[in-house]
């Protein structure tokens, strides 16, 4: 029998992921799934460039804004909504649209990738975070490497969540990340995923991401970190997202607001950086021009689609 066909649309932050994809969806009777992993949170908007309303221009967006921050929202959890979102697009007769930037959440999908929702250890956690302000969080991001060589290859010295991810799966399971993800391939897809990337010359992507953070910081991103921060309990989980973690640095007097701008500016561009490197490890990508007019590239992906 043959499979329903899933367009999804990826690339590095800044790239015109979200612009690419309304166009297109108007086009062809489609609707949005994000596959973007902060977006899914409440309140958090300029930091993370949720499409607006205006923007959106009618289309429906699914899996954005639907998670409060101080949520624990694993891949687990996405995969799984994300299944129930295509499904209920394609019984309305419409086409899927898949769109984002979080490499895991687009690999769940299209190699039907199963992960465990391994329970959280908070205790364990708290050791973590005890020893990340105790040895640094390089002597964890060691650790992991020994533990997981291969998983670390993609994740970023920087990147305190999935480091910590990587040992906790390990800590609870006895397995790495890595064994684990082999053993969770075996399922056969459940869908026709046809996969489109946006790439741009390096200069000029960094350029764009540059001028978003300017944006953002235009828009108030300050004033919704202070909102969420008054909001929430304990800290939020998604207080540790690029953006986020270098205003609450800002607030707490790590940095000054210029040292806070140039920091997020060199972190976003480092993050689009390995999420290029992610996305060109998936062998069945199409690689779309980000300086092409949108409706040449609309036209390159109707051409694969039919």
């Amino acid at each position: 029998m043959q499979k329903e066909k899933v367009i999804v649309i990826c690339g590095p932050t800044a790239s015109g992921k979200t612009a690419l994809s309304i166009e297109l969806a108007k086009e062809i009777n489609g609707e949005i799934v994000s596959a973007d992993s902060m977006q899914i949170y409440k309140d958090m908007d300029i930091g993370t460039a949720k499409p607006t309303e205006t923007e959106m221009q009618g289309i429906r967006h699914y899996l954005i804004g639907n998670v409060s921050p101080d949520t624990r929202y694993s891949v687990a959890d996405y995969k799984k909504d994300a299944k129930i979102a295509i499904s209920e697009i394609l019984k309305r007769g419409k086409t899927p649209i898949i769109v984002g930037g979080t490499g895991l959440y687009v690999d769940s999908l299209i190699y039907e990738i199963e992960y465990q929702n391994i329970e959280f250890d908070e205790k364990y956690r708290c050791e973590l975070e005890k020893r990340v302000k105790t040895e640094g969080l390089e002597a964890l991001y060691e650790e992991a490497k020994k533990i997981d060589s291969k998983a670390m290859e993609k994740i970023s010295k920087n990147d305190k969540k999935r480091i910590l991810r990587v040992l906790e799966i390990y800590h609870a399971t006895g397995k790495t990340k890595t064994e684990q993800e082999i053993q969770s391939r075996k399922k056969e897809i459940e869908y026709d995923y046809k996969v489109f990337a946006i790439y741009w010359d390096r200069e000029k992507l960094y350029e764009r991401i540059n001028k978003r953070v300017d944006i953002m910081v235009q828009q108030g991103i300050i004033d919704e970190v202070r909102s969420i921060l008054k909001k929430y309990d304990k800290f939020p989980t998604a207080m540790q997202g690029l953006g986020y973690k270098e205003v609450v640095d800002y607030l707490n007097g790590v940095y000054t607001k210029e040292e806070m701008i140039e920091k997020i500016k060199q972190e976003t561009r480092r993050y689009a950086k390995r999420q290029l490197t992610w996305f060109r490890k998936n062998t069945q990508t199409i690689w779309l021009n980000g300086e092409e007019n949108i409706q040449n590239n609309i036209k390159i992906i109707l051409e694969v689609m039919n």
